[in-house]
């Protein structure tokens, strides 16, 4: 299932030429994953509270293609390609209409509070399948 999230490109996003900044994309695949496991039934705040797991990311692969522009209206593709006992692999997108402007493929950890690498609750990793 390929998760969609809309974004706006706004002038904070952009440099002086009125690009989007290359960590700014890092930002919107933030947005685009934070929405799909909200959309999965998955209640981050609660899992910290409840379990105290909370998700880092391990690493980032990304490849930038093109520019976005100040005002363009973007689309952040998210995917899940694997779901391990303790982590998540996400490929994710960043298109403006059909066009590929930024690729990621993204490697989340379930860590603990102390920062400790840790199971995900079997039931995260049925809504995450």
């Amino acid at each position: 299932m390929t998760h969609r999230f809309p974004i706006r490109v706004y002038y904070e996003d952009t440099d002086l030429a009125g690009i989007v900044y290359y960590a700014n994309y890092l930002k919107f695949i933030e947005r685009g994953r934070t929405e799909f496991v909200r959309e999965r039934g998955i209640d981050q705040a609660a899992l910290r509270r409840e379990t105290g797991i909370v998700f880092a990311v391990r690493r980032v692969e990304a490849d930038y293609f093109l520019s976005a522009r100040f005002d363009d209206a973007l689309t952040v593709e998210t995917e899940i390609e694997q779901v391990k006992g303790a982590s998540l692999v996400m490929r994710q997108r960043v298109l403006r209409g059909e066009v590929l402007l930024f690729a990621a493929h993204v490697v989340l950890v379930a860590i603990t509070e102390a920062g400790k690498a840790t199971k995900l609750p079997a039931d995260i990793r049925r809504l995450l399948a």
